[in-house]
């Protein structure tokens, strides 16, 4: 079922700051820390799972293996990246059902054509908006949780321009999409513009290196957003980090410097829930020791 805090959250005003994971490390520390939801990045668990690029290479099947592992770490509610909805509109009917018996909490389905492609690349192409109202209306009415909410994406502003953008996520609003999503908008000026036009909750992301400017949660706020995905930071950070420390093994011959800061072994073993089988192995220490006799 869908967690109802997110769509409470939303409907109260209280803007929603969501780091992007791209496996279970990622999702566990962002538990670790706490926010009030998460985002299954497609990009990042496609690279992370598969190392290939997010281009429409990585099947339903595959996503939903990874989103459902995304919820069973994560308290928070899940936003989870669906692609184009994997297909036609029987496809958006089966991934939303899908996604939904996973536990995700908010899908966003995209208006590219397939295969689609990341979002701040080039050569993405949208399909016509009819079809995209009509994989909107599929997605709201495949939903059977109230608190299950669609995401409606564009990524018409590259190829089409600012305004057809905004056409297309007024579009999806009248569809019936909870959320709009008008992907790599260039400037804070059309940021504004789009959240003044389109008359439903917007989201922001704040992909790092992407086309759209990194602007804190209070300043997106202000702009009209009703909340932000941060999907690469993690991703990126992470990245730059195990660099790092792998030419210092490699120039140095060693893990030791202060310069390669360590997550603690023991506050990882119990993060990832070595706790319990501790707990276990001296609760059942007699049986276990007479068994090896």
């Amino acid at each position: 079922m869908a967690d109802p805090r997110l769509k409470q959250k939303i409907s109260a005003g209280q803007f929603i700051v969501a780091p992007g994971v791209f496996d279970m490390i990622s999702t566990m520390l962002a538990e670790r820390v706490g926010f009030d939801a998460v985002y299954a990045s497609g990009y990042w668990l496609t690279a992370s799972y598969l190392g290939l690029p997010d281009a429409g290479i990585a099947t339903y099947t595959e996503m939903l293996a990874r989103v459902a592992k995304v919820v069973e770490k994560s308290s928070a509610p899940v936003i989870a990246d669906a692609d184009t909805g994997f297909g036609g509109l029987l496809n958006v009917h089966h991934t939303v059902r899908g996604y939904e018996r996973a536990g995700v909490t908010a899908i966003q389905i995209e208006d590219q054509e397939f295969p689609k492609k990341c979002g701040h690349t080039p050569y993405r192409r949208v399909v016509p908006l009819e079809e995209m109202v009509a994989k909107v209306r599929v997605a709201v009415d495949a939903r059977t949780d109230p608190n299950f909410l669609v995401i409606a994406r564009t990524d018409a502003r590259g190829g089409h321009g600012f305004d057809e953008a905004v056409r297309r996520g007024q579009a999806y609003a009248e569809a019936g999409a909870d959320i709009v999503f008008v992907e790599a908008l260039h400037s804070e000026d059309e940021m504004r513009r789009a959240c003044k036009a389109i008359r439903a909750p917007m989201m922001a992301n704040m992909s790092d290196g992407g086309k759209t400017p990194i602007r804190p949660a209070a300043e997106l706020q202000s702009l009209g957003y009703a909340l932000a995905i941060w999907p690469a930071m993690a991703a990126l950070s992470a990245s730059a980090a195990i660099e790092r420390a792998m030419h210092h093994l490699k120039a140095q011959g060693t893990s030791l410097s202060p310069d390669v800061p360590l997550f603690g072994f023991d506050d990882f073993c119990r993060m990832v829930g070595f706790e319990d089988v501790w707990a276990f192995e001296e609760k059942w220490k007699d049986v276990l020791d007479k068994s090896r006799r």
